[in-house]
């Protein structure tokens, strides 16, 4: 029987939740107040968290779809189901569409994107195949590397006096506007609202009683490093040059400078992007796969996982013709239209009628 252990699911969490975000900036709409719209989201973010993880244990500890079926009725709840699938397939493909785009401005400059993104998803496709345990296993080697790293880079940048701790101030400098924009929709839907993948998988934890300390906890120490990066980011470069940059993270690791010896880490910015969007991709693909096996009653995953992988492929290369056009439609389109409905309201419903059958049984038991 499959079992992960609380440090695999707690450091495949923190991996997912990071994702992409410490790349582009996140928040990076709120200025210098970015760290604080970054705090609240993960925050907030944390409570929406162990929302998912009371529905999952509310429920018997019973996959995405059992909740589903479960409270909604197999009617209702197969087809919501379903449209969960096709999300989880929509936003493996949002992945596949960062690879294309921030590929060749970093590190492969004259690959073709349909070569480099196609390997990529051979290799997501290899991992899926693996298992889930195989996944979990490989995001708590990456774990303690990639935190080596940024606190590798966090003392570079001090050594080298490149941190300006005074372009923090003043906060909230235009008001409250812009760092309430930044929290929502996009700052708490973009990596905490996503985690409702995380309850495809929560139920072979093998101690689940504490299921809701793990989840809410990978959320903190997700959310202290997407805060770090958008402090050393605005630290290092300024307000201005942080909101204009697409991927500030890149800029940050130029500025490395210790005696003319360690400069220009660039690569380490492709290590943190490239370790985690390989996580975010393969979670996206494997409980997409996991969910439709379970709603066709397939005894393995190898099919559902090819579907998705070709439905990814040709989907992310295809869904959008430039950069900006991408980043818009996963700032202000993507977060309002599909996450806040699935990420918030089907779950909150699903946690109504769970915490409405429990008192119901309680009442019953007098």
């Amino acid at each position: 029987m499959i079992a992960i252990s609380p440090y695999q699911l707690f450091s495949l969490m923190v991996l997912f939740q990071i994702g992409t975000t410490i790349i582009f900036g996140f928040a990076s709409g709120a200025g210098r107040d970015a760290w604080i719209s970054a705090s609240a989201s993960s925050l907030i973010g944390s409570a929406l968290v162990a929302g998912y993880a009371a529905i999952t244990k509310l429920n018997g500890y019973v996959s995405l779809v059992g909740c589903l079926r479960k409270r909604l009725g197999k009617w209702a709840g197969t087809p919501l189901a379903w449209l969960y699938v096709l999300v989880f397939i929509y936003e493996a493909a949002r992945g596949v569409s960062d690879l294309k785009f921030l590929v060749p401005l970093t590190i492969l400059p004259e690959t073709p994107a349909w070569f480099f993104t196609a390997a990529f998803l051979m290799l997501v496709v290899y991992t899926a195949r693996a298992g889930l345990e195989v996944l979990c296993r490989i995001a708590g080697v990456l774990l303690p590397v990639l935190i080596a790293f940024i606190i590798l880079e966090t003392l570079l940048l001090v050594v080298s006096g490149s941190l300006r701790f005074e372009y923090l101030t003043p906060f909230f400098s235009e008001g409250y506007q812009r760092v309430a924009k930044s929290i929502w929709p996009t700052g708490i839907m973009q990596s905490y609202g996503e985690s409702i993948e995380m309850t495809v998988f929560w139920f072979v934890l093998n101690k689940r009683g504490i299921l809701g300390r793990i989840s809410v906890g990978a959320t903190l120490f997700a959310g202290f490093f997407i805060v770090l990066f958008d402090v050393l980011s605005i630290t290092t470069l300024g307000e201005h040059i942080f909101q204009g940059r697409i991927i500030p993270a890149f800029i940050v690791m130029r500025l490395v400078s210790v005696v003319d010896f360690l400069e220009n880490l660039e690569a380490v910015g492709s290590l943190y992007f490239i370790c985690t969007i390989f996580v975010k991709i393969t979670v996206h693909t494997l409980a997409a796969a996991l969910c439709m096996r379970e709603l066709t009653y397939a005894s393995k995953n190898n099919a559902a996982i090819w579907i998705t992988a070709c439905f990814t492929y040709v989907i992310g290369l295809t869904m959008a013709s430039n950069f900006s056009e991408h980043l818009k439609a996963g700032i202000e389109i993507t977060p309002k239209t599909i996450l806040v409905p699935i990420c918030l309201v089907l779950p909150g419903i699903v946690l109504s009628l769970s915490l409405f059958e429990k008192a119901k049984d309680k009442r019953a038991a007098r």
